[in-house]
């Protein structure tokens, strides 16, 4: 049982966060976006995002119990705003089993399975994950891949469910190489490109931990117009280790000698407690020799961040708009 006057402020912080977001809401509701960021926007216990027509909640109250009443209260308030919605999930992040943590229904029958934005069609998975599979920060990323990598080739390393490499082949990309641990990830990429009738390929979706996927391509002296890496924030395996925190630049430079002359790396880094100033002094760093150089920074949508933020971020991103961090950078070779 929550206060009344709990009841209402979450219902006023909410209906406050709605009104900025109104223009993203399409005719067709295929779209996906961010529809309350808690974190900033005054409720720290929930964020809500939407999906084609299924609403998707993230509990993040310590106690699970504690955030139900109000994951109520939003999926009624929600639902007598927009009654076309089809679903709900709810996501417990600190729930005790994997059922939780991955995603149970709330309402409807089941959760929507594909999202278009930018005319591109993508496949999900709601449930498959502790997050959605689709991450929303990187909206304005596949914008840009649209847009500039026609006629180029593309290796996507950390492909997850492969949205960013669907957006480079859906903007002409001639190839596009998706690499990830999980080949049950892959195939939602896979489901995308059908989506799309884009042709499958079996040898541009490799299931392989990256490092090891990395050396082969470097023994078989194959190069790339651009590599994205997008790394989780932290992982290790039998072959090696992924630390946003201390080791993005050795990830940077693994893939370095994958990318042509005058080619394209999108380096990304997500993590939540390294500053803008820091990941930007690393590619600084990197860039000395004059073999790579910051070309563009690409902003994380203002519906992800908040556009009512009422508290500070945990470290400040700056130059980045957030802490979700990505950079265009500009590779040269060295001609022997």
């Amino acid at each position: 049982m929550i206060q009344n006057q709990d009841r209402i402020r979450f219902l006023s912080l909410l209906e406050k966060a709605l009104e900025p977001r109104q223009p993203l809401f399409d005719v067709g509701h295929q779209a996906a976006f961010r529809l309350f960021n808690g974190f900033n926007e005054g409720f720290p216990e929930l964020v809500i995002d939407l999906y084609g027509a299924t609403i998707l909640i993230h509990n993040y109250a310590e106690n699970v119990v504690d955030g139900f009443p109000f994951v109520q209260e939003a999926q009624q308030f929600l639902l007598a705003q927009y009654p076309w919605l089809r679903a709900g999930v709810v996501k417990n992040r600190n729930g005790q089993s994997q059922e939780e943590r991955r995603g149970q229904l709330l309402f409807g029958e089941k959760p929507d399975r594909t999202i278009r934005e930018h005319d591109v069609w993508y496949a999900l998975d709601l449930v498959m994950n502790r997050d959605a599979g689709f991450y929303l920060d990187t909206r304005n990323l596949r914008k840009w891949l649209i847009e500039n990598l026609d006629g180029k080739t593309v290796l996507n390393t950390f492909a997850y469910t492969g949205s960013l490499g669907v957006a480079a082949a859906a903007g002409g990309a001639t190839r596009v190489v998706h690499l990830d641990l999980r080949s049950s990830f892959l195939n939602i990429a896979k489901e995308s490109y059908t989506l799309n009738r884009f042709p499958v390929r079996k040898a541009d979706f490799i299931a392989s931990d990256f490092f090891p996927a990395i050396s082969r391509f470097k023994r078989s002296g194959e190069t790339f117009d651009c590599v994205l890496i997008d790394p989780p924030f932290f992982s290790a395996t039998s072959k090696g280790r992924v630390d946003q925190v201390n080791e993005s630049a050795r990830l940077i430079n693994k893939v370095r000698p994958l990318i042509r002359d005058g080619g394209t790396l999108i380096a990304i880094n997500n993590a939540l407690f390294v500053s803008g100033r820091e990941y930007i002094q690393t590619l600084e760093y990197l860039s000395r020799d004059g073999y790579l150089s910051i070309q563009e920074l690409i902003p994380v949508p203002q519906d992800f961040i908040g556009f009512n933020s009422v508290s500070a971020p945990v470290t400040d991103p700056a130059p980045f708009n957030h802490a979700t961090k990505i950079a265009v950078l500009r590779v040269k070779r060295k001609h022997v």
